[in-house]
């Protein structure tokens, strides 16, 4: 059964004239961002999820069913969209494009700050049009056609009416919440989290840390150590690890935190501190992603070093010893986020870039790469 999206139910086009990819049936970070621009990208074009389902999108198709309704471009468009995001699903959409030869053309969204391994820059290279979601990343790739942030719903994410009381409504004992949201392994620095914990919740009674994200059977020797590490320095009791958190949950507990801590030694983007200061919650982050671009130094949070659990420490420190200043904080991050780095936002410059590549091959059939890189509109300010 094929579900038609929200547009064409109200009076939309029939025929999809864009297919996202969703090819991991996890939900990873590349979901969560995905999730986001589909939902809004469902009430305003012809659109088709592909693959897996997203929490607020539409009811998906399957790859075959999206080769079905590939074969015909919509009314007044030269070819259908594939927006990508994964290399499995890069190389479905170059199959369906130059194999099948159906009429499409590929946009793929990089995160990555750091050069892609042999595999993924083959297969960048053949896409029509590349999206970066930062300047930096946009360094690595080709075929830049626009430079655009991840956003969030800012309708979804919001502050809390009372702190406390949401905090209460979690079920979590004490009464500030600390919390790090993301698998736990070493490369999000769980383990710099609980040693920055260790440090400071004996001196803070009222204190709780909560790790929100799953790990995977690699990983669970690194989880077991952390519990241990709780258990050895005494905060056993107020170290809460609930595994991965439901999308639909997320929003109430993010609104309870005092504060949020973002200490990954690499991440290519980054969406959980966007989510955080949507509900008015400050955010201590590593200097990785686009956590510098996010988070105002001192005005929505705090940035520190890589790795350096002294200055993480520190900067947590501050915010949970000042609070009304962390209330300045919550607020002023909340007005950046609504201003800079709403979904809404993301998706209106992604659309920019599909209208571009429609109209630049006009109605043509035959690919030709197309390499917005020298447009000098190509990044949003």
């Amino acid at each position: 059964m094929i579900v038609a999206s929200k547009h064409e139910r109200q009076g939309g086009a029939a025929q999809p004239e864009l297919f996202v990819t969703n090819f991991n049936r996890n939900h990873t970070g590349v979901s969560t961002t995905a999730n986001a621009v589909v939902e809004r990208q469902n009430e305003l074009m012809a659109m088709r999820l592909v693959g897996y389902p997203l929490p607020r999108g539409p009811d998906p198709v399957s790859f075959w069913q999206a080769l079905r309704l590939s074969r015909t471009p919509p009314t007044k468009r030269p070819f259908v969209i594939w927006h990508v995001r994964r290399n499995n699903e890069m190389l479905a959409a170059i199959f369906a494009r130059d194999v099948l030869r159906l009429p499409l053309r590929i946009v793929f969204t990089s995160a990555a700050q750091r050069l892609h391994s042999c595999f993924p820059r083959k297969l960048i290279a053949r896409m029509d049009a590349v999206i970066c979601t930062t300047n930096k990343a946009a360094t690595f790739v080709s075929k830049v056609a626009a430079v655009v942030p991840h956003g969030i719903d800012v309708n979804r994410f919001v502050p809390a009416g009372d702190r406390a009381t949401a905090w209460r409504r979690t079920g979590f004992p004490g009464r500030d919440g600390i919390g790090i949201v993301g698998r736990v392994r070493s490369e999000k620095g769980t383990d710099l989290f609980i040693e920055a914990m260790a440090r400071l919740l004996p001196s803070r009674p009222d204190a709780t840390a909560v790790v929100m994200g799953r790990w995977k059977a690699q990983h669970a020797g690194f989880q077991r150590a952390l519990v241990e590490k709780t258990r050895t320095t005494g905060i056993q009791e107020r170290v809460i690890f609930t595994g991965e958190v439901s999308a639909d949950r997320m929003p109430s507990i993010l609104q309870g935190l005092a504060l949020l801590v973002a200490p990954p030694r690499y991440e290519g983007f980054g969406i959980t501190p966007l989510e955080a200061m949507a509900c008015g919650v400050p955010v201590v982050a590593s200097h990785t992603g686009a956590f510098a671009e996010m988070i105002e130094e001192g005005v929505t949070g705090h940035i520190v070093p890589i790795g350096d659990v002294e200055a993480l420490t520190s900067a947590i420190a501050a915010v949970l010893n000042d609070s009304v200043a962390r209330q300045r904080m919550g607020a002023l991050a909340r007005e950046r986020v609504v201003k800079l780095f709403s979904s809404d936002r993301e998706v209106a410059e992604i659309e920019k870039v599909y209208e571009r590549l429609w109209q630049r091959e006009g109605f043509s059939t035959e690919r030709t790469g197309v390499d917005f890189s020298r447009d000098p509109n190509k990044s949003i300010s």
